[in-house]
């Protein structure tokens, strides 16, 4: 049998199959959430969120009306809190230390709705995904908002490299989007999985490692998640987060390492492309990737260090849900001691 015909017959089928396990995962968990906040929007649930958010603002430096912005950006992702941004007419009234303290909580808190149920599907708990991304803006958000104003850094007024255009607002427009948008996740997936093959084939994967592996060893983030973590920080949360949820439910990965990884991810994803986004509201690139990356390693690293003293116990009551073998352990456990307890008892 030849190379190509083997190919063809082996690694192919099986490539396919990886592919579509990882996809209809993220699609499974993304439709229902994506028509939820549709119907969220067509009832006012965000200007209602706004209203809760504008006292925080002052905590950050900015005015209320940015709490719009953002509550826009975390429900739904950032392309509607660019728009909403520019509808406001934000453009040119803030500084350009505002806006790029604005641009870095959206960076780090967006798409909650999706992004969030990911990480619990990842073997996060819920609670502790949602605090990691908006607690983590708002600290993320006055400690950059401090430094600005501590050293009178970039308080010119700013100005905006690129506005959207206006977008239909219909029905059926909106659903049109979400189809192009789900289809461009498929193709996606299939060349990040097909990537990661080719590395793994090449060894390539393994340098990279190596060459990351005092960092990684620092945040307590093991070899086994490591690759997938770089694909989250580069490409986004969903995209590392789906490939880490099919690694969890084989059971490669650690939940300590899971939720390592995804501390990292929830407030350091999509080095790329949310970046140049942002950027292009005339943000600073100090505070929305160099000073934002030095924050998420800070704190995964000061984590990993508190948390990993703390019992197995506490791990699955706080922060992360029981794997199948601790739930069938403690399952046998609780049998047997009750079928002690019967026996004493008839003793």
């Amino acid at each position: 049998m030849s190379l190509i015909s083997r190919f063809s017959r082996q690694t192919l089928p099986a490539l396919a199959r990886e592919i579509w396990s990882v996809y209809w995962t993220l699609f499974k968990l993304m439709v229902p959430v994506i028509v939820v906040v549709k119907l969220l929007e067509e009832l006012g649930a965000i200007p209602l969120l706004s209203q809760l958010l504008a006292p925080l603002m002052s905590l950050v430096g900015l005015p209320e009306t940015a709490g719009l912005v953002w509550a826009t950006t975390m429900v739904t992702n950032i392309y509607g809190g660019m728009i909403v941004f520019f509808d406001l007419g934000l453009n040119g009234q803030l500084s350009v230390a505002q806006v790029t303290v604005l641009g870095g909580m959206m960076l780090v808190a967006h798409g909650l709705p999706v992004e969030v149920r990911i990480v619990q599907k990842s073997g996060v708990r819920l609670a502790v995904a949602l605090a990691i991304r908006v607690v983590g803006a708002l600290l993320y958000g006055a400690l950059l908002s401090s430094v600005y104003q501590t050293g009178d850094w970039l308080q010119q007024p700013m100005s905006s490299l690129w506005q959207p255009e206006p977008q239909s607002q219909g029905l059926l427009a909106w659903a049109g989007h979400q189809i192009q948008s789900l289809l461009m996740i498929l193709l996606v997936v299939a060349a990040l999985i097909s990537l990661l093959k080719l590395l793994r084939w090449m060894h390539v994967e393994r340098a990279m490692i190596w060459l990351l592996q005092p960092l990684l060893r620092l945040l307590g983030i093991s070899n086994q998640a490591a690759s997938l973590t770089i694909v989250g920080m580069t490409l986004g949360l969903s995209f590392g987060g789906g490939l880490l949820i099919q690694e969890a439910g084989r059971g490669h990965i650690r939940r300590q390492d899971i939720f390592s990884a995804m501390l990292l991810l929830g407030l350091c994803h999509s080095l790329i492309e949310d970046t140049l986004l942002i950027l292009l509201l005339g943000a600073d690139i100090s505070g929305v990737l160099w000073f934002r990356l030095g924050f998420a390693l800070l704190v995964v690293a000061l984590a990993t260090r508190l948390l990993g003293r703390r019992s197995e116990q506490f791990w699955q009551r706080w922060l992360v849900y029981p794997t199948a073998a601790a739930a069938t352990t403690a399952t046998t456990a609780a049998t047997t001691t009750a079928t002690t307890a019967r026996g004493q008892t008839h003793d």
